[in-house]
């Protein structure tokens, strides 16, 4: 957690960091991926079997660069297969023999599925990566009986039909999926099968008492909107109750584990108010585990039973009218955009304690921080700040301050404004399980450098790294082939003031 003082304009700012006062664990799961049939996500993506650049694929049709890739940030769970897409999927339709696969109407996103690629593709994908899987269930046109079969189909070992039709297709072992959500987004108008609240929550529990007794092992995650709406307060409260029947009378298991939460920022008219557009995740995360909490409370659920956790399984900067949905959704990400995924992440960090997973939206070509071309891979500006999280900003959050000026201009969401602080320099801090501490300071001031006084900071032999992103304007964008914007990096003694630079990303390391 980072607490926050507000200076007038001109103070010298202070950034404080206590390594030694740990404040709540990181899930690694908070950096987390996300492939949907979307674009160019999978397709393309993920698998590229047509390639005329054989170099670039594997003998699964898997894309090596990507793999790579993913390898590079050490994700640790991949959601799939939507997303909106997943509301009209059927997983029977991805399994068994590619010729004997049918093609689909795809209503989401108004094409056509292949399904060429399907569960066992994916299972193995993973396998390859080294990455968990993070199924989502269809709430729209599904059956209940439907997720019963895939969940059997995946995890058991019984002598019964779709685990038979599991080791039919070649896989003798259960590939024991752990993490399912009860539908995507149900409550949006753009769904196949909208759902009132009330609907929603009878459903999902019903169905989660279902998948418990096939699986009890199994994480079940409940679909919830943006955290701070009438739809997560009222789920929730129908929704985490204390089970004990479903639940062979275990005093210590949920019946729902995880709460999802969707939020995108962007905001195109001015860079400052798209860099701290994430900081309204970070009052959404607060508001919703106390509607946890609430929940808890109210329908008497007892301490043994571990609390939920939120799972913020889509975010990203996304504008759908520069990037509409239905032609891709291949954003081309600025500078600011870069700060604002670094604000995003820091958001994470700092809430660690309510977060369990979080998962960028998406991984690859669609609103993603990579972009595949016939022979590699361009990395937008995005990915640099997430390279940065991914290797280095686990283990535990500390406890930081930070006293300095604020943005005062106009939030986006406008309710940002009474509700949040928005300073100029958003930090975050943790110390890993080896004494590394890593502190992340974004610089969202569009034209000023801030010299800042540093407590807390031990500089060991050789001094402090210092990792920097940043750019020559707010717009500059990565192309293939020109990469303006990438990680500098340096060394700073840790004994005099330190520079952030304008619109920039620094993170400081160094050992305990």
């Amino acid at each position: 957690m980072t607490t926050f003082t507000k200076l007038a304009d001109g103070a010298q700012p202070v950034i404080s960091v206590y390594p030694t006062h740990k404040l709540s664990k990181i899930d690694d799961n908070i950096y987390g991926g996300f492939t949907e049939h979307m674009g160019r996500c999978i397709y393309g993506g993920l698998y590229d079997p047509e390639n005329a650049n054989k170099d670039m694929i594997d003998e699964n049709g898997f894309r090596k660069d990507v793999i790579e890739a993913m390898q590079e940030l050490n994700v640790p769970v991949v959601r799939y297969p939507g997303g909106n897409f997943v509301a009209t999927y059927h997983w029977l339709d991805g399994v068994g023999p590619r010729e004997q696969r049918p093609r689909r109407p795809e209503l989401a996103w108004l094409g056509v599925e292949t399904n060429e690629f399907g569960t066992d593709e994916f299972m193995k994908w993973c396998e390859v990566v080294g990455t968990e899987p993070y199924f989502a269930l269809n709430f729209g046109t599904g059956t209940l009986d439907e997720a019963l079969g895939w969940l059997e189909y995946c995890n058991s070992t019984q002598d019964t039909y779709y685990a038979n039709l599991r080791r039919r297709h070649g896989r003798e072992k259960p590939y024991n999926v752990k993490y399912w959500a009860l539908g995507n987004e149900c409550w949006g108008p753009w769904q196949v099968e909208q759902m009132t609240k009330e609907d929603y929550a009878k459903k999902a529990y019903q169905w989660a008492k279902a998948l418990k007794l096939l699986d009890p092992s199994v994480i079940l995650i409940l679909c919830g909107e943006t955290g701070h709406s009438s739809w997560d307060h009222y789920v929730l409260k129908e929704c985490i109750k204390f089970d004990q029947h479903t639940l062979g009378g275990d005093t210590t298991a949920n019946l729902i584990d995880m709460h999802s939460i969707h939020i995108y920022t962007a905001c195109d008219d001015d860079p400052v108010k798209n860099a701290v557009a994430p900081r309204s995740a970070e009052r959404a995360i607060e508001i919703c585990a106390s509607l946890i909490d609430l929940a808890r409370i109210e329908n008497n659920v007892p301490p043994t039973v571990p609390r939920q956790t939120i799972c913020f399984d889509e975010w990203n900067v996304w504008d759908p009218k520069r990037a509409p949905g239905d032609k891709g959704a291949e954003e081309r990400y600025t500078l600011s955009d870069a700060l604002a995924v670094a604000i995003w992440l820091n958001v994470f960090v700092r809430q660690s304690k309510y977060v369990g997973m979080a998962n960028i939206a998406q991984s690859v070509n669609v609103i993603s921080p990579l972009m595949t071309h016939k022979d590699g891979l361009m990395k937008q500006t995005t990915w640099w700040p997430l390279l940065l999280f991914c290797k280095y900003m686990r283990g535990w959050t500390v406890a930081t301050h930070v006293s300095c000026g604020s943005y005062e201009g106009v939030t986006e969401p406008k309710w940002m404004k009474a509700a949040v602080d928005t300073p100029w320099l958003d930090v975050s801090a943790t110390i890993g399980e080896d004494g590394w501490v890593s502190m992340a300071v974004v610089n969202v001031h569009q034209t000023q450098d801030f010299e800042i006084e540093l407590e807390g900071v031990q500089s060991s032999e050789g001094g402090v790294s210092r990792y920097v992103v940043t750019g020559e304007s707010w717009d500059v964008v990565n192309t293939e082939g020109s990469e303006k914007v990438g990680i500098e990096e340096s060394k700073w003694d840790g004994k005099s003031k330190c520079s952030f630079g304008k619109m920039s990303v620094t993170m400081l390391r160094w050992k305990k």
